[in-house]
C-alpha cells in the first residue's frame, strides 16, 4: 500500500529535449500502484493546457494529481489556477531531491482594491490586479499577474535580491528592502513584462521575459 504521494519529478528544461507530457507517459510505462502524485516541474513553466494534459493522463493511469512543486513562482501560476496546491522548491543541482523545508510562497487569486493590505513572510504571486489604494509587501518576490498600480514592496526584512514582477508595472510607489521609488509614467514595451531590481542600490525598472502562460483558468474569484 502506498504511505504517501508519488512523487514525479521533471527533469530541468535545458537538460531535456523531451516535453513535460513525453516524460509523464514515460514514467507512467514503469509506474507503480496509482494514487495521489506531487508533480515536480523543476524550472519548467507550464502553461494551462500543458497542466491539463498532464493532469488527464495521470487520471487515465489511476494518478490524482494533487500538488505541483516549482522552482519559480511563474511555474505555479497554471496550477494555482486549476486550484491544485503548490509549493516552491529550492534549487537543487544534486541528483536526490533536497530535504530541507521548501520556501514559502502565498498566491493570492483575485483583484487587491483600494484599502486591501496584503503581507506575506516568503513571496507572494497575485493572480489578479493590484489597484491604486492597495498595497502588497512580501520578504521575497512580489510577482502580479496583472497591472500593479498600487504600493508594492518586495524584500521586507531586508531583501535585496528581491524583485517586482508585473505583466505591467505602473506603481505609486515601488520598495525593495529599504530603496524606494515612484513607477515609471511611460508605456510599457509592447510584449514583454516588467520588473523592478535593485541596481547599485536604487530601483531600476526593466522587461522581463514574457513567461507568463496565456490562460488563468479559475485563477480569479
Amino acid at each position: 500500500m502506498q504511505a504517501g504521494p508519488h512523487h514525479l519529478r521533471l527533469t530541468a528544461q535545458a537538460r531535456s529535449s523531451a516535453s513535460a507530457l513525453e516524460e509523464v507517459a514515460a514514467w507512467l510505462n514503469s509506474a507503480s500502484e496509482p494514487g495521489s502524485l506531487w508533480l515536480h516541474v523543476a524550472d519548467r513553466v507550464l502553461t494551462l493546457p500543458e497542466l491539463r494534459a498532464i493532469q488527464d493522463l495521470l487520471g487515465t493511469a489511476g494518478f490524482l494529481l494533487e500538488r505541483v512543486q516549482a522552482e519559480t513562482a511563474l511555474g505555479l501560476v497554471a496550477a494555482a489556477a486549476m486550484g491544485l496546491e503548490t509549493g516552491l522548491s529550492q534549487t537543487n543541482t544534486t541528483p536526490e531531491p533536497a530535504r530541507t523545508e521548501p520556501e514559502r510562497l502565498t498566491i493570492h487569486r483575485g483583484t487587491l482594491r483600494s484599502g486591501d493590505h496584503l503581507e506575506v513572510d516568503g513571496s507572494l504571486l497575485v493572480l489578479g490586479d493590484v489597484n491604486p489604494g492597495a498595497r502588497v509587501s512580501a520578504a521575497g518576490d512580489v510577482r502580479i499577474w496583472g497591472r500593479l498600480r498600487g504600493v508594492a514592496h518586495a524584500g521586507s526584512g531586508g531583501n535585496q535580491q528581491a524583485r517586482i514582477v508585473a505583466l505591467q508595472l505602473r506603481p505609486l510607489q515601488l520598495r525593495i528592502a529599504g530603496a524606494v521609488a515612484r513607477g515609471p509614467d511611460d508605456q510599457p514595451p509592447a510584449g514583454f513584462c516588467e520588473q523592478a531590481v535593485l541596481r547599485g542600490g536604487a530601483i531600476a525598472i526593466e522587461p522581463a521575459e514574457p513567461q507568463w502562460p496565456l490562460e488563468t483558468g479559475s485563477a480569479s474569484g
